[in-house]
């Protein structure tokens, strides 16, 4: 590679359709869908040795860096939307950044793919780069296995190993549509992978998508008085919502594809995880605390619970401790419309789990009544929570391992495992770990109200903003 290559990962998804596993404040990328390595790890960990660490650009949501992703993020570069608005906006955010840092070449990469054949993909990268050195728009085209409707396809014919003119596009066809592709060859799914050099990009966008252009222009030119983030913050929802295959590729007269046979998946739903999950010899892909008798093709992912199955094929069953999916074989796309509902009633099922995690640790709502909640809290070493206060409750903590420092107005101390301490209704108080083990405690809240956005926040390490709840953060 003559010219510099930077991996962008595009992190910022929500995974709607692998609920009730992957939810708002812990999507799919955060998470070991398949074996132990979470998706956003195997995504940067399959750049090696041709992208280093170093070289790796995530942009994600701001909500993902302040929750679960925020350990993953860490020791990435990071861009952080306040709002999600597709692809292009987050392309193009990324191009402007890096136009100016050496214009490189830019592969772009979804946080929640799986490619087994790694070697594979390697070669198809090094292909894609060579094009992209030569001023082209580059994506990757998966060999595809099967008339598959919840893809779309790119046609893009030609001999051998390289890279190939693209000469049309077509979203999620019906069946049908789909198996006339498949026959008539050279068609192949479009992966959501990319490769371009920064300025070739940005050009394209400004020539074909003018108003995602303008909006990331002004962030560029307000970022070298404010810097990136607060330029961000300030200006980008300004920017329309499409995905960069609407707003250019489709447009673009110099789209080149790489064929791709690299044992690749999105991950999209409950039955591609099955498809590429290990099966027993009945075809069933179990997880967990798992009996199944006389099944057949079933998966099942469990929890904490044992599940047991009799008599039954062609299912999907993924159990958490306060949600349980139960779908047919081939109707995991609809898992969407389930959320929709969730949505629709304010329901907080399908934007966090039981187990909630923070920057500091995680917290467990064990019992929550009209006026009343408990909570189990877990503090890392060294992890600190916001100095902050309560409008309308007081809380109780009971230490059951480790050692608390806590912060109550102007007094700071320590308590101990089997000991307690009070926080007062309006008190700013702050609890912390500074032990070398995690810290855990029972918390007891009593008041009018025990909702998550109950908190005003005044100090922060983690960096979010104060006054806000930590709930939307």
């Amino acid at each position: 590679m003559s010219i510099r290559a930077v991996a962008v990962v595009l992190a910022g998804g929500s995974g709607t359709r692998l609920w009730p596993l992957s939810r708002l404040q812990i999507p799919k990328q955060f998470l070991a869908v398949v074996g132990d390595c979470t998706l956003f790890d195997a995504t940067v960990n399959r750049l090696a040795p041709l992208i280093a660490r170093d070289d790796v650009l995530v942009v994600s949501s701001r909500a993902n860096a302040m929750g679960e992703g925020h350990a993953t993020l860490a020791p990435f570069s990071k861009l952080l939307e306040p709002v999600g608005r597709n692809t292009a906006p987050a392309i193009a955010l990324a191009a402007a950044r890096l136009v100016d840092e050496g214009d490189p070449i830019m592969v772009v990469l979804p946080a929640d793919h799986v490619i087994t054949n790694v070697p594979a993909f390697h070669d198809c990268l090094k292909t894609a780069i060579a094009c992209a050195e030569e001023g082209r728009l580059v994506t990757f085209g998966i060999r595809a296995l099967h008339p598959e409707t919840g893809f779309g396809y790119l046609n893009a014919r030609g001999d051998g190993h390289g890279a190939r003119p693209v000469t049309r596009f077509k979203e999620k066809p019906d069946r049908a549509t789909a198996e006339r592709m498949l026959a008539e060859g050279g068609w192949y799914w479009n992966s959501g992978m990319f490769v371009w050099r920064a300025s070739t990009i940005l050009a394209a966008i400004k020539k074909y998508a003018p108003d995602v252009h303008a909006a990331i222009a002004n962030i560029r030119s307000a970022a070298k008085t404010l810097g990136w983030q607060p330029a961000i913050e300030a200006h980008f929802a300004a920017a329309p919502s499409i995905s960069i295959d609407h707003a250019v590729l489709e447009k673009s007269a110099d789209v080149w594809a790489v064929p791709a046979d690299i044992g690749w998946s999105d991950v999209g739903s409950w039955d591609a995880v099955h498809d590429i999950a290990q099966k027993d010899d009945h075809g069933n892909a179990l997880q967990g605390a798992v009996i199944a008798l006389n099944s057949q093709n079933t998966l099942v992912r469990g929890a904490n619970r044992l599940i047991a199955t009799i008599g039954v094929a062609d299912l999907t069953i993924v159990d958490t401790p306060d949600a349980l999916l139960v779908a047919g074989r081939g109707h995991s796309q609809d898992v969407k419309h389930i959320v929709a509902q969730l949505q629709q009633r304010d329901a907080r099922e399908h934007i966090e789990h039981l187990t909630v995690q923070r920057p500091w640790g995680t917290y467990t709502v064990l019992q929550e009544t009209p006026g009343c909640k408990i909570k189990s809290i877990v503090v890392k070493p060294g992890g600190r929570l916001s100095l902050q206060s309560h409008q309308h409750r007081s809380e109780h903590w009971v230490v059951t391992q480790g050692e608390a420092t806590v912060t109550r107005e102007a007094d700071t101390y320590a308590v101990k495992m089997n000991e307690s301490t009070f926080i007062p209704i309006g008190a700013k108080h702050r609890l912390e770990n500074r032990g070398a083990t995690p810290l855990e405690i029972i918390e007891v809240q009593v008041g009018s109200y025990v909702g998550e956005d109950d908190i005003t926040r005044y100090e922060d390490q983690y960096g979010r903003v104060p006054g806000k709840s930590e709930a939307k953060q």
